[in-house]
This record gives structure tokens, C-alpha cells and sequence, in this order.
């Protein structure tokens, strides 16, 4: 004989009581069902019990909410007179569904043009029309990672979130907006809570370009438009947005924390050159004997863009060695031993890769075997193509550094992989899909939510994104 327990639920829970005790009986039948030995659909009480605890949810939410109103004739909000002006019911929207709640809705006394108040809203800091921010931090978390209808899609199948497509589109651009909107002061409250491990010894700093497929207006053609045409026409151009990492290395050169960050085509690639130098003020802050690395390829952009916040003002005398990508260099180097040795072209490639390797003065004694070959001008594949002259450009253009003998002595890296990685995962993946194209306001909403996930600051950066406001308030006389 099983033993009774009575809990005493408040009659403003009732609800709540009804769906806990619907989720016992289900339970109770499942239990009578496997110990009668017979199928035990379990799959199917799977599907009734996650709708049973979804109501639960749900029941439990009311009360919740119907506590953060208040119901006067007038309230005084951080010292403001603001007069009742309706009570009626308004939808909240949660993880496992929708709830009804009565509220009570206030504006600004003497002021008929202002926006009207609830406080369940304030008081939850809900995002948009009455989305609570547990829920839309969960959709932005399933926006960023895929396009609306996979979200829908997933959340169909864990039976959660139930809502539509166009409702994962609008709340997640909203929580992407309200970072956008405070992401400087986010982004250094992110890095002043950063530790900094003991086994790092090096940060490196570095940026990259990456193309991102946009969506512009087309010019309507002259004459009288064909049945059918559309009246706004539009077509996808490809433009370059900027993605930059500030990683740290361990004393082998070996990636331990990666951060990421992007911006649009049409954004600003001087002011994310900003955000990384002010970030890796604040580890040096932390970790004073780091040593300090630019790596990016050979593009002379990337390059001017970086000096102009790592800068002896900015950084005072901290030594900042400057490194072009090996693997660049590399295959720089391979195009050029094709020409130069047809039959043995990567036994000279493997000897140039070791010399760089391990001798500092790698550099200019293969400037030296690229000029004397003779065959700078020797032309491979397309007309314009000269691989040893490009190489002898290459190797001149970046004096100063490619001294990775040097840098793997100090423990730094040489590869820029993780940039260019960040290409990938942050925009490839999400923003270049078949047929996607993107406008800057909302392209960026999701590479910098895209860029919180993938750099492990997603929780602590939505906690400040989503925190509600806390105003005084009180009943006015």
C-alpha cells in the first residue's frame, strides 16, 4: 500500500495544483502499466509527460507573473506621477507556451502622447511584445546557431519554445538589438571578469576579411516594368565584412582561449581594431609578462588597421612582435618552387619551410635564391601570373616579420589559423548558406550573438543584456 502525501498549495495556485496532479497520475498509470508487464508505450508517455510538466510550467508562471503587478490608481515610478489607464489580461510568452495574466496598464499623468506602462514587463524585463527573457534568450541562442525555420524545427522536436518561425526571427533580433545597442559596455565588463589562466604566457592579436553575401536595391530597368515584376527590386552582392580574435597561448604557442569578434560589411573595422586593443589592455592589466603578438596575412590593410591601435601611445614600450601568417608565407613559397624547380618542387618548398623554421636569417637567404633564379618574371597558368615575383614582393613587403625562429624560441604563435577558423564558424557557417543574403542592421545582430556563443561568453553576456531595470516605485497619494 503506497503512503499518501498532502501538500498545501495557496488558493491562487489552484491551477498550478490541477497540472502537478495531473503529471502524478500520469506517472501512477505508467507505473501500474509496467508492473502489469504489458507494452509499455513508453515512448508515448515521453510525449504525455513533457505536455503534462509544460502545463506545469505554465501554471506556475501566473502566479509568478500576476505578483511583479500592481493595481492603483496611480504610482510613482523614479519619482514620476504615472495614473492607471486600463487592467486587462496580456499574454506572456514562456519556454513551454503562452500564459494569460491581468495587468494593470499605466501612462505618464499630463502626458497623453506617452507609451503606456506594465509593470509585469518591467519588473521581468520582458523582451518585445511580452516575451520573458529565459525564453528569448533561448530563441536568440537557436537564431544564432541556424536559420528560423531549423529553430522552429528543433524546438518541435524537444518540445519546447512553441512558436513560429517569424516569432524566433523577431525575438531574437530583439535581444540581438539590445546588445548591439550596449555592447561596449558589455563587451568590458566581459573582459574584466576574463581570467586569465597560469599557464598563459602570449597574447596574439589578429584580423581577417571575409565576404558576406548582402542584400541591396536594384535599379528598376527603363521602360514600362513586366507583369509580375517586383516593385522593390533587389539583388545579392558579395561585400567584405571584418572578423578580429584575441586569443592567448600557452608557453609551446598552443591556443587555451579563443575570443571572437565581427563586424558587418558597412561596419566599422577601425572601431573593432579599438575593441581588441582595449581588450588586451585589460589582460596585460591582469598578466603584466605576456608577451604580445600581431598575426594576420600579408594584406597591408590588415596591417594598417592594427598599427593604428597597437601603438607606442597606446602601449607605452611593451615590445609587440609582429608576425605575417606562416602557412601564408608557405604557400607563397610552394607557387614560387614550382617554377623555379618543376621536378623537385616540393623538396625545395620542404627546405625553404624548415629554413624559416629554424634560422632567423631564413628570410633574406631565400630572397636571395628567389632573385637569383632568373625567373621572376617567368609567367604560370593565367598571363598576369608570376609566382616567384609575387614571392619576391611578398618577402619584401613583410621585412621585419617573418622571423619564426625567433618567435618559436619566445613561445609564440606563427599561424593565424585561428582567424581564420573564426571565418568559418562565425560567418561561413551561418551568414554564407545557399541563397541567404543579409542587410547590416540585422546581419549584425547575429554575427555578435554569434560571436558570444562561439567565444563561451553567451551566459554572462545575456545575465547583463537581459537584466531587467530596477526603478523605484511606489503608490502615489
Amino acid at each position: 500500500m503506497s503512503t499518501k502525501l498532502m501538500v498545501e498549495v495557496p488558493a491562487t495556485m489552484a491551477k498550478l495544483a490541477e497540472a502537478m496532479t495531473a503529471v502524478v497520475k500520469l506517472v501512477e498509470a505508467q507505473v501500474e502499466r509496467g508492473a502489469a508487464s504489458g507494452p509499455s508505450a513508453y515512448d508515448e508517455f515521453e510525449q504525455s509527460l513533457m505536455g503534462a510538466v509544460a502545463a506545469v510550467e505554465r501554471s506556475a508562471h501566473e502566479p509568478a507573473l500576476s505578483a511583479l503587478d500592481i493595481d492603483a490608481p496611480a504610482l510613482k515610478i523614479e519619482g514620476r506621477t504615472y495614473r492607471r489607464v486600463l487592467r486587462s489580461p496580456g499574454d506572456y510568452h514562456a519556454r513551454a507556451g503562452s500564459v494569460s495574466v491581468t495587468r494593470t496598464l499605466y501612462r505618464e499623468a499630463g502626458n497623453r502622447e506617452s507609451p503606456s506602462i506594465d509593470l509585469i514587463s518591467m519588473r521581468a524585463g520582458v523582451v518585445a511584445d511580452g516575451w520573458l527573457p529565459g525564453t528569448a534568450r533561448q530563441m536568440a541562442h537557436m537564431l544564432q546557431q541556424g536559420t528560423s525555420r531549423e529553430a522552429e524545427a528543433t524546438a518541435g522536436q524537444l518540445h519546447v519554445l512553441p512558436y513560429s518561425r517569424s516569432s524566433f526571427e523577431r525575438v531574437g533580433h530583439a535581444v540581438g538589438r539590445k546588445y548591439v545597442e550596449q555592447a561596449p559596455v558589455i563587451e568590458r565588463a566581459l573582459i574584466d571578469d576574463e581570467d586569465v589562466p597560469d599557464r598563459a604566457r602570449a597574447i596574439s592579436v589578429s584580423i581577417d576579411r571575409v565576404s558576406v553575401p548582402m542584400e541591396e536595391p536594384r535599379e528598376r530597368p527603363v521602360g514600362r516594368p513586366r507583369r509580375g515584376a517586383p516593385k522593390n527590386p533587389i539583388t545579392r552582392a558579395y561585400r567584405m565584412g571584418y572578423v578580429g580574435t584575441v586569443c592567448l597561448h600557452d608557453a609551446e604557442g598552443h591556443a587555451i582561449r579563443v575570443l571572437r569578434y565581427g563586424t558587418m560589411p558597412g561596419g566599422d573595422p577601425e572601431q573593432l581594431c579599438v575593441g581588441l586593443a582595449d581588450d588586451v589592455l585589460r589582460l596585460l592589466a591582469k598578466k603584466p609578462r605576456l608577451r604580445l603578438t600581431l598575426l594576420c596575412d600579408g594584406a597591408p590593410e590588415m596591417w594598417n588597421l592594427l598599427a593604428a591601435q597597437f601603438d607606442r601611445e597606446t602601449f607605452g614600450r611593451r615590445r609587440i612582435h609582429g608576425l605575417v601568417d606562416f602557412w601564408h608565407t608557405v604557400e607563397k613559397l610552394a607557387a614560387a618552387a614550382k617554377v623555379i624547380e618543376p621536378k623537385d618542387a616540393v623538396k625545395l618548398r620542404t627546405r625553404w619551410k624548415l629554413r624559416l623554421l629554424n634560422a632567423s636569417s631564413a628570410r633574406a637567404e631565400i630572397l636571395h635564391e628567389l632573385r637569383a633564379s632568373e625567373a621572376e618574371h617567368v609567367v604560370a597558368g593565367d598571363a598576369d601570373n608570376k609566382p616567384v615575383h609575387e614571392a619576391i614582393t611578398y618577402l619584401e613587403n613583410n621585412a621585419g616579420r617573418m622571423d619564426y625562429a625567433r618567435a618559436r624560441k619566445l613561445g609564440l604563435p606563427i599561424g593565424s589559423g585561428n582567424v581564420e577558423a573564426t571565418c568559418k564558424s562565425l560567418v561561413n557557417l551561418r551568414m554564407n548558406r545557399s541563397g541567404s543574403r543579409w542587410k547590416i542592421d540585422t546581419g549584425e545582430h547575429i554575427l555578435r550573438l554569434r560571436a558570444l556563443a562561439l567565444s563561451d561568453r553567451w551566459d554572462a553576456a545575456m545575465d547583463l543584456t537581459l537584466s531587467p531595470p530596477k526603478p523605484r516605485i511606489r503608490r502615489a497619494a
